[in-house]
């Protein structure tokens, strides 16, 4: 027993030397003379909430000298009461002494805030400061810039139980097969309600738009969405989006850095349920979702969904996923889909007139057309069985249409025998290039078949501006000019860009430009 005692003693000795050594400095510096060098001269936190934590920015301090070095003083130069908080070298705080930086080498500093609108004083709305680094003669500073944004804030209420765990409010969408509700994280509105221009809304969780209500949107609203969040359109409630031209309702995640600009499946989706009516979206640009605007109706005769001169890029699933529904679209444009740009699904009635469906993802793998139509809907029963259920597809009409994208195929028909399958293509442009005999003999496909297809474009030239930036607009050398269904084209008299179609109207959302030479 001694023995073990004694082995049990050397060994703590041996934690506390150890203990000691790591903590002790064993390199020797000398004070910073201020001539420090940082990889950027200002943090700019490009868009931050009303008092809600910014997004974390980072920069370096270099030491580009052949001595190690001692920095007196790092400090927030409004002090303690600043909105900005930092973190140096892996420690928190606000104001920081004898920070060491090896020779040659650099630490890292990390900046966020959060910041009370009302105590902004600039009339630009930035919030500033500056990290201060102090030397025994000198001063350098790296300057902190925000963009701060009064929002209208909608959260679920949150209940805190006596663990110390919270419950979150939730809207309720039914049912599982043992009867336990089923539901997202949300708040439900409470009557009828309008969310004006006047400031943006910051979204955390999904808003409810309550049976027998309207949630309508003013021209030029902003509405900013949190992860897993969206709106939920519930039976017999209508959304009423109402953008007009060059005053577009936007929809967007709340990841206002530069780099998520374009980057898709950071929030959820627009949801109209089954039961949903009359809802309608003009003149809006939806982005970066999961899925852009999903609707389900089951057997409604008017159209659940009109949406027109609306543009939906980045979604990491669907542009449009229909089930079983009714959408009439005019002047839509769709690109950027991690799966389809359209979806046509479970039967239904879709007519599409004048809009452009391009999808050329290239963020991974894609499984589906850039337009996917089917009249059914499968799933597995108790035993494992897959079932296939076939639901009428009374139409899917595409008049003016560009459906194009970067797979050989972009347009896929997906019939199942025993339900309707009414569907059309006139006047249209179709990426459509196979030698799959399979896929060609099926008369879905004849493009010679008058009844189902009319002057219809394979493979031809469209001639975008910049797909890869979602720039679908065409040029002078596209095939699509001049060869529009003039009569459907004096239905929908006007392109995306308000301009006149009714003289030799173009194929897609937009009328030909002649693109600018880019300078050298």
């Amino acid at each position: 027993m001694p023995s073990i005692m004694r082995l049990l003693y050397s060994v703590l000795i041996a934690l506390i030397i150890l203990g000691i050594s790591s903590c002790r400095k064993d390199f020797g510096t000398i004070v910073s003379s201020g001539n420090l060098e940082f990889s950027v001269d200002t943090v700019l936190l490009n868009r931050v909430f009303d008092d809600i934590s910014s997004s974390t920015q980072t920069f370096k301090v270099y030491n580009r000298s052949n001595e190690a070095i001692t920095i007196p003083t790092i400090k927030l130069g409004r002090g303690d009461n600043s909105f900005y908080r930092l973190n140096v070298d892996g420690v928190p705080g606000k104001s920081f002494e004898n920070i060491d930086i090896l020779a040659n080498d650099s630490i890292y500093v990390f900046v966020e805030a959060t910041v009370d609108f009302e105590q902004i004083t600039d009339t630009e709305f930035f919030y500033r400061d500056s990290v201060v680094f102090q030397s025994e003669t000198s001063e350098q500073d790296v300057k902190l810039e925000a963009l701060v944004l009064d929002v209208n804030l909608i959260k679920p209420d949150r209940t805190e139980q006596p663990d110390g765990s919270f419950v979150y409010e939730t809207i309720i969408l039914g049912q599982n097969t043992d009867g336990d509700l089923l539901g997202v994280r949300g708040t439900t509105l409470s009557g009828n309600n309008t969310f004006t221009n006047t400031k943006p809304y910051l979204i955390y969780g999904y808003v409810g738009v309550a049976e027998n209500t309207t949630l309508t949107i003013d021209a030029g609203a902003t509405l900013y969405f949190h992860d897993n969040s969206g709106i939920v359109v519930g039976k017999n409630a209508t959304l009423n989006v109402k953008g007009a031209f060059e005053n577009e309702v936007l929809f967007e995640d709340d990841r206002l850095e530069p780099e998520f600009d374009d980057t898709s499946g950071q929030w959820g989706t627009i949801w109209l349920r089954a039961g949903s009516k009359n809802n309608s979206i003009n003149y809006a640009i939806i982005k970066n979702n999961v899925i852009g605007v999903l609707a389900d109706s089951i057997g409604n005769v008017n159209p659940t969904l009109t949406i027109k001169n609306t543009q939906i890029y980045n979604t990491s699933n669907y542009g449009i996923l229909g089930r079983e529904t009714n959408i009439l679209g005019e002047n839509i444009v769709i690109g950027n889909s991690g799966q389809s740009t359209l979806a046509c699904t479970v039967g239904g009635t879709y007519n599409f007139t004048h809009c452009t469906f391009a999808n050329y993802w290239r963020s991974g793998f894609r499984q589906y057309p850039s337009v996917l139509v089917n009249n059914f809907f499968s799933y597995y029963d108790e035993s494992n069985t897959e079932v296939i259920e076939t639901r009428n597809l009374n139409a899917a009409n595409f008049t003016n249409c560009i459906i194009d994208g970067n797979q050989d195929v972009e347009f896929v028909l997906n019939k199942v025998e025993g339900a309707d399958f009414n569907f059309n293509v006139k006047n249209s442009m179709l990426k459509f290039n196979t030698t799959n005999t399979e896929v060609l003999d099926n008369p879905l496909f004849d493009f010679t078949n008058a009844s189902l297809y009319q002057n219809v474009i394979r493979n031809g030239n469209l001639d975008f501006k910049d797909t890869q930036e979602n720039e679908l607009i065409i040029g002078e050398a596209s095939e699509a000019i001049g060869n529009a269904d003039v009569n459907a084209a004096f239905q929908v008299p006007n392109d995306i860009l308000n301009v006149s179609r009714t003289t030799s109207p173009d194929i897609g959302a937009y009328q030909h430009i002649v693109f600018e030479e880019e300078e050298n």
